[in-house]
């Protein structure tokens, strides 16, 4: 079987079980979104969201946000992991935007490189979801599949992943595949006890090989 038609395969399946995947992060304002996506490293979606939503509620713009203490970030989100460099982070964050951008969020990848806490993958989430510029994010679901699937070596490093699902898939499908591999991964392809007996990609999955 060629990659090409080992793709079309996943595509079809992923679209047959997973047809209206999308982002499980709540947010109501670009600025919401880029640290919903900076809180959730090493983090569930559902618990950033029980800690953002109250956030935002109270404090409804950057300058309130921005005249916060440290310790009153931290007060916030002390529920997720790592919540102390997140706190510092997060105040890093809202000061660039309201000094640097203008309160917007830039959709350029270097300049969103530059925020405190936004990385490679952060930046292509922001990319994808606010501005739909075609990106391949890759978390630890979308490498796991990946990896499992064989569309990737089991020892290649997250940007060597992303460089072969954007080989691997046309430009056009990166964004919605982008969210079916989390969802696969996450409910489907878990890391523990994924459900390979109903999973019709078993045939192609290198996971027991």
């Amino acid at each position: 079987m060629t990659n090409k038609e080992k793709c079309e395969i996943i595509e079809k399946y992923l679209d047959e079980i997973l047809p209206d995947a999308g982002c499980e992060l709540t947010y109501t304002s670009d600025y919401g979104f880029l640290i919903s996506v900076m809180l959730s490293a090493q983090c569930t979606d559902k618990k950033v969201n029980k800690a953002t939503e109250p956030f935002f509620e109270k404090y409804k713009t950057l300058e309130q946000i921005d005249s916060l203490s440290l310790i009153e970030v931290e007060e916030a989100i002390k529920s997720l992991g790592l919540y102390k460099n997140k706190a510092k982070n997060l105040k890093g964050i809202v000061h660039e935007l309201l000094t640097r951008f203008d309160s917007k969020v830039p959709s350029d990848k270097k300049e969103l490189m530059s925020l405190p806490g936004v990385g490679n993958k952060t930046a292509n989430v922001v990319r994808v979801e606010l501005f739909k510029i075609p990106e391949f994010p890759v978390d630890t679901h979308v490498e796991r599949i990946a990896k499992r699937l064989g569309l990737a070596k089991k020892d290649g490093s997250v940007i060597e992943v992303e460089e072969k699902l954007k080989k691997s898939f046309s430009k056009d499908h990166w964004i919605k595949l982008h969210h079916q591999f989390i969802h696969f991964g996450r409910y489907h392809c878990k890391a523990i006890s994924p459900d390979c007996k109903n999973c019709k990609l078993r045939g192609i999955c290198t996971k027991n090989i």
